[in-house]
């Protein structure tokens, strides 16, 4: 067993040898309990050769590591409007929804948009907030495999939190490859735009996929420090850009009839019913909705992040929600012809729209520019809750060569060597799209559907706790006597979407229009439980057996 963690009959051995483990003295937490409750900051000046005044937060925050039994390494730089910024850029949800209206368009209709994305808001909703109360409870860059691991029942705490993690890890990774995957398909758009004779060449998407993802890890690497401020630059950018396009369709467009829009439900994919064509249409809106989470994963970056950081998760979904809907209105009653937005040759139903509403090339360029450089913001950040949630996990043992991808730099302050793993996963997966663009778009697309089975698993804990009036972690956001109702909720919006977030678009399937991410998605499971059995029981026991029970 690696030197570095104590063998497992010294891990419950005190709360002495616990604290030390932690890299805190008995003397500091005895300073930390007081500065708690007298609710004052915390810094060099109190906990003297402790913490670095550069890591530091506050009594809380300091509180909560102690807690969990981990080492405070990344530096506490986050506040409300930088959370909230990183939250609202990473689900773009606005933006997300011009690029994801094909799903609507073949399967649902206007209606089918319109109306889904409602269900979607709501269930999402549901989501967030249960994900908010168990971050209040246990604010930690794990995140959701770290809550299994302490609100599971016992006999499957290790099982359950080991195989959330590697599905977590599995999202966030695949996340990185998609979101540069779709920058680099609205530039290869916009070439299309402007030069007719360009001729899309898988080889030209990876190369783009690359260089996106290199200026990603590159602003995640060198200006790491700056990232709060940039957030709030992005978001800026963000409602900027939100007006920038829906005034030039509201203005230029032609107008659909409001019955089209609110009544006319369209089965475009070839299902027995509209019904379930509507339902597999589903998929586009939750889309814009999905990765909440985010924040979760840079909670110890975040100062007094068990208050700020499910204000910021709750009040993000709120704003992408209203904007979002704003977005669906406007396309839906400016998108004119929607079998010419449906084959256009540009690949992207959004921009034939603009081009039909402005009849300019360079107004959809610049159109379209916003929203492919709103989708690069998306990427950096998709970057940074990624390589937190790879340096959380290692750091708990759950994967291969865990001293090195959470191993954190004295003076950076940053969990580089995640950061750099990140890049070559996703330079990998591009790899994929040269051989085959169905093959990379089923990996990509396993991001959904992995990242709902850890919603579904870490919610259930907790409504189970709830069920059996087991006592919940004391919380400063609490969803009080709503919670069980809202888990409930949560759950069932979940279970629905993750059977249909499987479904192919079209029927009948063929090998090309078939949705390979389930086969992908069981071949990653089975793989995670056959390492499981054969590695991570022997050495991954989960965060809870670090948790102090006594503080």
């Amino acid at each position: 067993m690696n030197a570095a963690f104590p063998a497992k009959n010294s891990r419950r051995s005190g709360f002495q040898q616990r604290s030390l483990r932690t890299g805190y003295t008995a003397k500091a937490l005895e300073m930390l309990s007081r500065a708690f409750d007298e609710k004052e900051e915390v810094g060099v000046e109190s906990y003297g050769d402790e913490l670095p005044s550069s890591l530091a937060g506050t009594a809380k925050d300091q509180y909560d590591m102690s807690r969990i039994g981990k080492k405070q390494e990344l530096l506490r730089h986050f506040q409300f409007l930088s959370v909230l910024s990183f939250t609202v850029v990473i689900l773009a949800t606005w933006e997300t929804v011009l690029y994801t209206v094909s799903y609507g368009l073949v399967n649902g209709g206007l209606a089918g948009l319109v109306w889904m994305f409602v269900v979607a808001a709501v269930g999402m909703g549901t989501v967030v907030l249960s994900l908010a109360e168990m971050a209040s409870m246990a604010p930690t860059s794990g995140g959701q495999y770290h809550w299994v691991s302490e609100f599971a029942p016992p006999g499957v705490q290790r099982f359950l939190s080991f195989l959330t993690g590697w599905l977590s890890t599995l999202a966030w990774q695949t996340g990185i490859a998609s979101g540069s995957y779709l920058t680099a398909s609205q530039i290869q758009g916009l070439m299309l735009l402007n030069h007719t004779s360009y001729t899309f060449e898988r080889w030209h998407g990876t190369l783009l996929i690359i260089a996106v993802a290199t200026l990603a890890i590159c602003l995640n690497i060198f200006l790491a420090k700056q990232l709060p401020r940039i957030e709030i630059l992005m978001l800026v950018l963000h409602f900027v850009g939100f007006f920038a396009i829906i005034i030039p369709l509201w203005v230029m467009a032609p107008r659909t009839t409001a019955k089209a829009v609110f009544t006319e439900f369209q089965n475009n994919g070839g299902w027995p019913n509209t019904g379930l064509s509507v339902l597999v249409g589903l998929t586009g809106p939750v889309y814009s909705l999905l990765a909440s989470d985010c924040a979760v994963h840079i909670a110890e970056e975040i100062k007094d992040a068990s208050r700020i950081l499910p204000q910021g998760m709750v009040w993000s979904m709120a704003i992408s929600a209203i904007s979002g809907f704003i977005m669906v209105l406007t396309f839906c009653f400016s998108v004119g012809d929607i079998e010419s937005a449906i084959s256009t040759p540009t690949g992207q139903p959004y921009i034939q729209v603009f081009y039909n509403a402005t009849n300019s090339r360079a107004g959809t360029t610049v159109m379209t520019v916003v929203i492919a450089s709103m989708t690069l913001c998306n990427t950096v950040n998709n970057v940074a809750s990624a390589s937190r949630q790879l340096y959380a996990f290692a750091r708990d043992r759950g994967l291969p060569f865990s001293a090195v991808l959470s191993y954190v730099k004295p003076g950076w302050a940053i969990p580089l060597n995640s950061i750099l793993v990140c890049f070559i996963v996703t330079c990998l997966l591009s790899l994929i799209n040269i051989g085959s663009t169905v093959a990379f778009n089923a990996i990509v697309s396993l991001g959904a559907a992995a990242l709902f089975s850890t919603y579904i698993v870490s919610i259930s804990c907790i409504l189970i706790k709830r069920g059996r009036d087991e006592p919940l972690r004391h919380r400063r956001w609490s969803l009080g006597k709503w919670g069980a109702p809202v888990n409930v909720a949560a759950v069932v919006f979940l279970v629905l979407f993750y059977f249909f977030s499987f479904w192919p678009l079209l029927s009948p399937t063929e090998a090309v229009t078939m949705n390979w991410s389930v086969a992908i998605y069981g071949a990653v499971v089975m793989f995670a439980i056959f390492f499981y059995h054969t590695h991570g029981k022997f050495v991954y026991d989960g965060p809870v057996v670090l948790v102090k029970r006594d503080l």
